[in-house]
């Protein structure tokens, strides 16, 4: 793994999915953690089920990393992790991947004694956030407070506060999808009624309109054509979604109050659209309320990129700070 002295060296990342596990080696040129982002290498697969597979795959993405970087590019120093799942920060150990069948696996610890190379886990929103953060908001971000609002198939929000994420005293900082508003209504995977993830996330979508994959784009045209048979449906699911997003983004505000809300995970894929009428909802309640209005929190709203894998770019980041050794 020799590159040349001269060059900044390469950080690799790896985002761990329920459908695939992603990987990118970049080279960052300002060991501050700011400026441009050089994306070295891409590799990807399937995910396949349980923990051996996941450190198998997981080490054979980096080979191919490290086999695809350029000639001029720096030595690998470091490697980030994201995953879903209870990650041990202090370990890298990792519990409870439901969607890969996994209890638990040393993850850190099994990539860091192959490739004798530093190594961090992050919990897979968190890298998200740490990713998301440095492509929107550049160099900005070492002095604000950025939420990352991930709509995936659960809804969860990663926190960087001053360049740093914010874990809380037990890691359960973001974990806003499971704050309950309608205690009588649908029943969440965590065991709670009525949550927020259960109304406003990707996963709910794919629940309440079941005729397109992704529906949410096939919602906003559907509940735009007064023609289409599905129309008044339509309307009442893209409201029901968009009013638990436009409700999650009122618990940040209140809560969090940060400077930028990036918009990220399956369902940002949705674009403008999505973007356009989660900012009506808000503005619609700012009407009623001088005190939400005086938020303006439809312009601290962004997208995250999708030409780019936030996630496995965070992860990367993540490790940057990482001494030799770790």
């Amino acid at each position: 793994m020799t590159g040349s002295p001269n060059t900044p060296p390469s950080l690799i990342g790896i985002d761990v999915g329920g459908t695939k596990i992603a990987g990118i080696a970049i080279a960052v040129p300002d060991p501050s953690g700011f400026g441009d982002v050089h994306v070295l290498a891409q590799s990807n697969r399937p995910a396949r089920r349980g923990a051996d597979a996941l450190v198998a795959d997981t080490i054979v993405i980096i080979d191919e990393l490290i086999a695809q970087l350029p000639s001029n590019a720096g030595d690998v120093c470091a490697i980030g992790i994201g995953t879903p799942g209870t990650v041990d920060g202090s370990t890298g150990d990792v519990r409870d991947i439901a969607n890969l069948s996994i209890d638990y696996v040393p993850l850190a610890s099994a990539v860091r004694e192959h490739f004798q190379l530093p190594t961090v886990v992050e919990n897979d929103v968190n890298a998200a956030a740490v990713g998301a953060a440095r492509l929107v908001e550049a160099g900005a971000a070492d002095r604000q407070t950025i939420a990352f609002l991930n709509l995936g198939t659960g809804l969860a929000a990663g926190i960087i506060r001053n360049g740093g994420l914010d874990h809380g005293s037990s890691n359960t900082v973001g974990e806003i999808g499971h704050i309950p508003v309608e205690p009588h209504h649908w029943l969440c995977a965590c065991g709670q009624r009525g949550c927020l993830e259960t109304a406003g996330s990707g996963g709910a979508a794919k629940r309440l309109w079941p005729y397109a994959d992704p529906p949410m784009p096939n919602i906003l045209a559907v509940a735009a054509n007064n023609a289409h048979p599905r129309h008044r449906q339509a309307i009442e699911t893209r409201d029901t979604i968009i009013t638990a997003v436009a409700d999650t983004i009122d618990v940040l505000a209140l809560t969090v109050d940060p400077d930028v809300i990036i918009i990220g995970g399956g369902m940002a894929r949705t674009g403008a659209p999505l973007l356009d009428a989660i900012r009506t909802e808000l503005r619609r309640r700012g009407q009623n309320s001088g005190f939400i209005h005086a938020l303006n929190l439809p312009a601290r709203l962004r997208l995250a990129p999708t030409e780019l894998p936030v996630g496995a770019i965070g992860a990367a980041l993540t490790a940057q700070s990482l001494p030799t050794g770790a």
